[in-house]
């Protein structure tokens, strides 16, 4: 077992005892259930919409080569220009050449997992570049000097005292504020920051082939702020998130909204197809949109695994996952946590370091079923374990422990050539560890079934 795997383990036991985690997860992702179910309401044919929706991203995914070509030759004629990135590396270092160009020393930018994904804060810090997250979520995180706990809501784990605590000890503001006083406490802090900023960065929830834009949802008009006030915008964005068209939105906004806050519609919604144009009044006077694969191309590869591309980060399968609401998002150590982020995470960052992740699964299915895009994720938990010992990442003493195993379980003579005390006695000596401390191992009968049929029988 590697150590990761390791480390995996050793922090879900501890995170899983924490009570007052548990009780601010749950408290937290009730309320999310409880606007899930109004926002749903708003369509006539739920199954129907996200059913259309997993066949255009299936159209999308199947003609991506085309699709981003596409993109790119509308984009650059009003002006944007695109550049591709193979790896996190690459993409550091375009937005880091961008900000040397302009004599850049602080950039802001909006929620983005994308720059989570590629460690873009702390590389622009080395380099001398401030960098401020100004989504609310992001930037409390920023403060605590933690990553993104959620896909959506970034600063899920924390309570408003813990919040309020925190602005306290980094801010120097009173620890009794009510959220909408931290609220404004940050919006102070930030608005100065937009207009120093000489490059503002977001991502993009969606990539638009046909009129080559770029398009952004969310609650708090950072991202308005992020792509108006520097006069050079750079989006990074991921080569999965194409969709073929504009018309597409009206089926995917509505879906992203609900499923990933429970409202019907999100406060801003905006479409960017380009730096300023003449005649306009606002906007940056370039635009640059850097296209990442950094693994996405292994998972396009994997015919059964291409289904998790068509994912739209709207985080319902992690708030209804009973693992992840044990062991929360930063146990994971990875970008992208909770069931899509165990589907994709090994195909991303190497199955033999990460198999692990698609372990840690009850394999209820209650991802597949919350997904607005049907992504049948338990399915491909299973694909993924499946994958990692058809490549040998598991170690010699499993194969042979299973395929003893194997073979005890196709023989009743050898099953019954051991009494159940024997059995409990194996179970004891190489199972106890693994079965883990919190749970009773299973306890065999000291005859089976099959040896008290004969002896009733005769």
């Amino acid at each position: 077992m590697s150590k990761l795997a390791n480390d995996f383990l050793d922090a879900s036991e501890l995170k899983a005892k924490d009570l007052n985690h548990r009780n601010t997860i749950n408290f937290n992702i009730g309320k999310y259930n409880a606007a899930v179910k109004n926002g749903k309401q708003q369509f006539a044919e739920l199954t129907t919409a996200r059913e259309r929706a997993k066949n255009t991203k299936w159209r999308a995914i199947e003609h991506l080569d085309k699709l981003l070509e596409d993109f790119e030759m509308h984009l650059t004629r009003r002006g944007g220009k695109v550049i591709w990135a193979e790896n996190a590396e690459q993409a550091r270092q375009e937005i880091l050449n961008i900000c040397k160009a302009k004599n850049c020393k602080t950039v802001v930018k909006s929620k983005s997992m994308a720059t989570e994904e590629i460690h873009l804060n702390p590389f622009l810090e080395a380099n001398g570049i401030e960098s401020v997250e100004t989504d609310l979520g992001e930037y409390i995180q920023q403060l605590d000097d933690e990553p993104p706990y959620h896909i959506v809501t970034p600063a899920m784990h924390k309570s408003k005292e813990d919040v309020a605590q925190l602005f306290s000890e980094k801010l120097g503001t009173d620890p009794s504020l009510t959220p909408e006083q931290l609220t404004l406490v940050a919006r102070d802090k930030l608005r100065q920051k937009y207009l120093d900023a000489e490059v503002g960065i977001t991502g993009a929830n969606f990539i638009i082939a046909d009129i080559g834009g770029i398009a952004i949802t969310e609650n708090e008009g950072n991202g308005r702020l992020t792509t108006s006030f520097p006069k050079t915008h750079i989006a990074l964005v991921g080569i999965e998130k194409v969709i073929p068209s504009m018309s597409d939105l009206a089926m995917f906004w509505p879906l992203l909204a609900t499923y990933g806050t429970g409202q019907q519609i999100t406060s801003y919604n905006t479409i960017i197809s380009g730096p300023r144009q003449e005649g306009e009044i606002d906007g940056p006077e370039e635009m640059y949109v850097i296209l990442i694969d950094n693994g996405r191309t292994n998972i396009l590869a994997d015919v059964v695994a291409r289904e998790s591309l068509y994912c739209i980060r709207c985080g319902s399968c992690l708030n209804a996952c009973p693992v992840y609401k044990n062991i929360g998002g930063h146990t994971y150590k990875t970008t992208y946590s909770g069931p899509i982020g165990a589907v994709i995470t090994p195909h991303l960052q190497g199955m033999d370091e990460y198999m692990h992740l698609s372990y840690a699964s009850s394999l209820c299915g209650n991802c597949t079923e919350v997904c607005p895009m049907r992504i049948n994720l338990h399915e491909l938990l299973l694909h993924n374990r499946h994958k990692a010992v058809e490549e040998n990442h598991t170690s010699g003493m499993e194969k042979i422990s299973w395929f003893g195993w194997k073979q005890a379980s196709l023989s009743r003579r050898m099953m019954n050539l051991v009494s159940g005390n024997t059995k409990n006695f194996f179970m004891q000596k190489f199972f106890n560890k693994a079965w883990g401390d919190d749970r009773d191992l299973p306890v065999f009968a000291p005859k089976s079934f099959n040896q008290l049929w004969k002896e009733r029988r005769s």
